[in-house]
C-alpha cells in the first residue's frame, strides 16, 4: 500500500481519531462506573446502618446490649456475608463488632473507629473508604439518637439557673458503622476493563476496515479519472472523463476538467490549423522566391559577389522549404494521417533500400553506412511513414557524424516486436539533452544545427509516426561515445493485438 496515497492518511487519521475517543470514552466509563458503583455501596450501607439504629438501639435501655449485639449476629450475618458490623459508644466502648469475614478481605480489629465530630459535620451520618493492608473498606457511619434532626439546631432545656444545652446536643450515645469490601466492586471494574481492552481493538479493527473500505470505495472515481487523465492525448481530446452523478465535488472536480480539456481541444485545433495553413499558404510563395531566385543567378552579368549573394539566399530559401513542408508533415500527422495506407511490409527490406539511397548523402563525408536486416521482419503501417522514420533518422546520424565515421542500421525482432536500431560513432548527447530530443524545435547546439541545416523537427515527425504506429521510440547517447536510436514496434499479426490491450 502507498503510504503517500490519500486513502491511506485518510484511514489513519481516522484510525488514530478513533481510536482516541474510544479510549477517552473508556476511560471515562471506568471513572463513572466506580464513583456510581461506590455510591450505591455506600447508600446500602448508610440504609442498613439507619436500619440497625433505629430497629434494635431504640429499645437498648430495655433490652440491653446483649441483646442488641445477638440480634445482629442473628439478623445479618455479618461474617458469612463479607461484612463489617460495629455498634461502639462515643466512649470507646465497643458494642459488638463483627467477625473476620469469609473472604478474609480485613481484619475488623483493625478498622479505625469513626470519631464523634466527623459525625457532627456531617449531620450523623458519615460515609468512607478505609484503606486497609488487605484491602479497602467502604464504611457508612450514623449516630444514634441522630443529633442533627432539627438541622443542626442545639436542644436547649429549662434549669433553674436559666437555659442549659440539654445531653442530646453534645453527640450520639451510640455509632454504628457497616462496611462491606470492594473486592466485588474492583471485580467488576476489572471485568468491564477486560471487555474494553479486548473489546476496543476489534471495535477500532471493524471501524477502520469499514472506513477502509468506504475510502476506498469514495475514491475509487478518482482512479478512474486519473488513467482517463493519462490517456488523453493531443491525437485524442475530443475523449472526456467520466462523470458520476454523485452530486458531490468529484463530480464538480470532473465537469470543470472536461470544461479544460475542451478549451485546449480548442486551443490545440486553432494552432494546429494555423500551422496547417501557413505552412500550405507559404509553399507557392517559396517556390516563386526559388524560381525567381535561380533565375537571377543565371545572368552572366551578375558580378561574382551578387552571384555569391543570390547562392546564400537560395540556400536560406531551401532551408526555409524544408521548414515548411515538415510544418506540413506535422500538421497531417497530428490531423491523423500517419498511417492512411495501412499494409503488411518487410521492414528490413525497407531499411535495405532506404540505406542504399541515403548513402549517396554519406558518400559526400566519407561516412561508411552498414545495414544488417533480419530477413522476413514484418510489420504494418503506412511504409511511406515508415520510409520517412529511416530516412531522418539516418539524416540525424550522418549530419552529427564526423568525416570518416560509420552509421549502422539494424532491423531485428526481439519477442512479438520489430527492432529498427540507428547508431553512429559521431559526437553523442548531453545527458541533459536526452529527455527532449522529440520536442518540437529543439536543437542541443543552435548554432551547430543551423551550420548542418536542422531545424529540429526531424526527430519530432519521428516520433508522431511512431506514435500513429503504436511503436514507441528511444534514444540513449554519451557525449563523444555516439547514439543510438531504436524503434520497437508490434510485428505483424501483433498490432491489432497490442491495439485491442492499450484500448
Amino acid at each position: 500500500m502507498n503510504t503517500r496515497s490519500l486513502s491511506f492518511r485518510l484511514v489513519v487519521w481516522y484510525a488514530g481519531v478513533l481510536t482516541a475517543v474510544f479510549i477517552v470514552l473508556g476511560a471515562l466509563t471506568l471513572v463513572f462506573l466506580r464513583q456510581y458503583l461506590e455510591a450505591s455501596v455506600f447508600d446500602t450501607q448508610a440504609r442498613r446502618a439507619r436500619q440497625i439504629a433505629d430497629s434494635l438501639l431504640a429499645a437498648i435501655d430495655k433490652t440491653g446490649e446483649g441483646f442488641v449485639a445477638e440480634q445482629v449476629e442473628d439478623l445479618y450475618s455479618p461474617e458469612a456475608n463479607d461484612r463489617f458490623i460495629r455498634i461502639s459508644r462515643p466512649d470507646g466502648g465497643v458494642v459488638y463488632v463483627s467477625g473476620n469475614p469469609h473472604d478474609g478481605s480485613f481484619v475488623p480489629a483493625q478498622v479505625p473507629k469513626v470519631a464523634v465530630p466527623a459525625l457532627l459535620a456531617h449531620q450523623g451520618t458519615s460515609v468512607h473508604k478505609q484503606y486497609m493492608p488487605s484491602g479497602s473498606l467502604l464504611i457508612a457511619a450514623v449516630g444514634y439518637p441522630d443529633t442533627f434532626s432539627g438541622a443542626g439546631a442545639a436542644r436547649f432545656a429549662p434549669a433553674s439557673s436559666g437555659l442549659v444545652r440539654s445531653s442530646a446536643a453534645r453527640g450520639p450515645r451510640y455509632i454504628v458503622e457497616v462496611g462491606t469490601s470492594t473486592l466485588r466492586t474492583e471485580s467488576t471494574l476489572r471485568q468491564v476493563l477486560l471487555i474494553l481492552v479486548i473489546g476496543l481493538p476489534i471495535a477500532v479493527a471493524i471501524a477502520v476496515t469499514g472506513g477502509f473500505v468506504l475510502v476506498r470505495r469514495a475514491l475509487k472515481p478518482v482512479d478512474g479519472i486519473a488513467r482517463k487523465a493519462e490517456a488523453i492525448t493531443q491525437l485524442n481530446l475530443s475523449e472526456r472523463l467520466p462523470v458520476l452523478r454523485t452530486g458531490d465535488e468529484l463530480e464538480s472536480l470532473s465537469i470543470s476538467l472536461n470544461h479544460m480539456i475542451s478549451r485546449l481541444e480548442d486551443a490545440i485545433q486553432i494552432s494546429k490549423r494555423f500551422v496547417a495553413d501557413a505552412s500550405h499558404e507559404l509553399r507557392t510563395p517559396l517556390t516563386v522566391l526559388r524560381g525567381e531566385l535561380e533565375s537571377l543567378a543565371q545572368d552572366a552579368q551578375l558580378r561574382v559577389n551578387t552571384r555569391e549573394s543570390l547562392g546564400s539566399m537560395l540556400e536560406e530559401v531551401d532551408r526555409l522549404a524544408e521548414i515548411v513542408e515538415s510544418l506540413l508533415a506535422l500538421s497531417k500527422l497530428d490531423a491523423g494521417e500517419a498511417s492512411s495506407e495501412r499494409v503488411e511490409f518487410d521492414l528490413g527490406e525497407l531499411a535495405a533500400t532506404t540505406a542504399e539511397q541515403m548513402s549517396l548523402l554519406a558518400e559526400d563525408k566519407r561516412i561508411t553506412v552498414i545495414c544488417e536486416a533480419e530477413p522476413h521482419v514484418r510489420i504494418e503501417g503506412d511504409r511511406a511513414r515508415m520510409k520517412q522514420v529511416v530516412v531522418n533518422l539516418l539524416d540525424n546520424a550522418i549530419k552529427y557524424t564526423p568525416n570518416g565515421g560509420r552509421v549502422t542500421l539494424r532491423i531485428s525482432r526481439e519477442g512479438r516486436e520489430a527492432i529498427l536500431d540507428v547508431a553512429d560513432n559521431g559526437v553523442g548527447i548531453p545527458v541533459d539533452a536526452l529527455p527532449h530530443m522529440f520536442k518540437r524545435f529543439f536543437r542541443v547546439d543552435d548554432s551547430r544545427s543551423r551550420d548542418q541545416g536542422g531545424a529540429g523537427l526531424g526527430l519530432s515527425i519521428v516520433k508522431s509516426i511512431c506514435s500513429a504506429h503504436g511503436a514507441a521510440v528511444e534514444v540513449r547517447s554519451a557525449p563523444g561515445e555516439g547514439s543510438l536510436f531504436r524503434v520497437r514496434q508490434p510485428l505483424a499479426g501483433e498490432h491489432a493485438m497490442h491495439s485491442f490491450r492499450t484500448r
